[in-house]
């Protein structure tokens, strides 16, 4: 997201981020339309390929509206994701249900919706989906996740397609699987996928991925099991600053075309991150500074609870400051107020001399940030915001306590 300054105010899009200061307290986290919009139609143009948009990225139901009014389709992970898409007006037939721990009831209700395919990830839930079709005297379409186990040399916390990873069907499972499918007769297994992870800027990696893909498709036809959807995951790599090289989603088409020209399945991917990190920040302020052991720190009341990010995987956001007219520099670790030490922003960046009521912006939130968020230490959710041009909404309202409060309930023996 650009964030630019005219007559030293900061704005995004058409709005002055001050105007939104004025009327809402921090932290917030603030979306760009124009952004994902535009992230969106790119990707979309470049690969040529059904795009379904991974709901755990970021779950706002405003963002769910906009990618659905775009065109996209939607990868869900759970019944609540599920509801989500469907409540926003996604065509069923465009919905992926997949995810590793489907309950007998998230199950049922995916049948019962007609989506387009429930993902199956182990020889028992393709049984129990069989026995669902049998008592719904129906005929289930369903995909096969696989696991291809390759390494997509990323963070382990984030790896799903290796051997010894939870997800998907491993390729030695495979024809067991498929003999389970074909003599299972309320099952149609119509598409497989995988996913290996995210961060991926490899293309050698997405070669790997693609060509075991392909292989595993032209398996599965020889089975005289005839598939249509082939889905490639999503996994694209984006930079949070810490690294040099970008990935060229151009090679990705080109792979795409070199390897799956002649076949007739439909190809797709499930990106998530890549739609939706760069369109969203977070906006903090500073409570207080105090130096601690030589370090500077400067405390906010932005934190783990509203991004977890750096704490979980050690990962690094940009940090820059609202207020940036000093002309002297200093070297500060940003520390958010929970009591973890783990809960540090940024450590020894360089910023503008700041003080207790400057404001600081988190870059590059826009996934996995508001859908992770917290009520650690009994903090409220913070407010989403999007922005269109001129215009700006408020698409989550900040939490109280009281309502974090009114959430639990004293039993009668407890009263006084």
């Amino acid at each position: 997201m650009t964030i630019f300054f005219k007559d030293n105010q900061p704005f995004v899009e058409g709005v002055c981020i001050n105007d939104i200061l004025n009327s809402q307290a921090t932290p917030f986290y603030i979306y760009s339309q124009k952004v994902i919009t535009t992230t969106y139609h790119n990707l979309k143009n470049t690969l040529s390929s059904e795009i379904f948009f991974s709901v755990k990225a970021n779950s706002n139901q405003a963002i769910l509206k906009l990618m659905q009014s775009l065109g996209a389709g939607a990868d869900t992970v759970s019944l609540g994701e599920l509801e989500r898409v469907l409540s926003v007006g996604f065509d069923p037939n465009k919905i992926i249900f997949e995810g590793v721990g489907k309950t007998k009831e998230d199950i049922e209700f995916a049948i019962h919706q007609n989506i387009r395919l429930i993902n199956v990830e182990s020889l028992e839930e393709l049984k129990l989906i069989n026995q669902l079709g049998q008592s719904f005297n129906k005929t289930i379409n369903i995909g096969v996740r696989l696991n291809p186990d390759i390494d997509g040399l990323t963070l382990d916390k984030i790896s799903t397609g290796k051997k010894t990873d939870k997800f998907g069907i491993t390729l030695d499972q495979l024809t067991e699987f498929l003999k389970l499918a074909q003599s299972s007769h309320h099952i149609n297994l119509k598409g497989i996928s995988c996913h290996i992870g995210s961060q991926i800027y490899d293309i050698a990696i997405f070669e790997k991925v693609f060509t075991t893909m392909k292989k595993t498709a032209s398996f599965i036809l020889s089975h005289n099991i005839q598939i249509d959807y082939v889905d490639l995951g999503g996994g694209f790599g984006v930079d949070y600053g810490e690294k040099s090289n970008k990935l060229n989603i151009t090679n990705i088409n080109k792979l795409i075309y070199s390897i799956f020209k002649n076949e007739t399945y439909e190809i797709s991917f499930e990106p998530g991150r890549y739609l939706i990190a760069r369109a969203g920040i977070i906006i903090t302020k500073i409570l207080t500074s105090k130096k601690n052991g030589g370090i500077n720190y400067l405390i906010t009341d932005a934190g783990m609870h509203t991004l977890i990010r750096p704490a979980l995987y050690n990962v690094v956001h940009r940090v820059t400051a609202l207020q940036n007219n000093s002309k002297h520099n200093d070297i500060y670790t940003v520390a958010g107020p929970i009591c973890e030490s783990s809960d540090i922003i940024a450590k020894d960046i360089s910023l503008p001399n700041q003080q207790m009521g400057n404001h600081l912006i988190i870059h590059d939130a826009g996934a996995y940030g508001a859908v992770m968020a917290s009520n650690y230490n009994s903090r409220g959710f913070p407010a989403e915001i999007l922005i269109d041009k001129e215009k700006y909404f408020v698409i989550h309202r900040p939490e109280k306590i009281n309502d974090i409060i009114k959430r639990d309930h004293i039993p009668d023996w407890l009263q006084s």
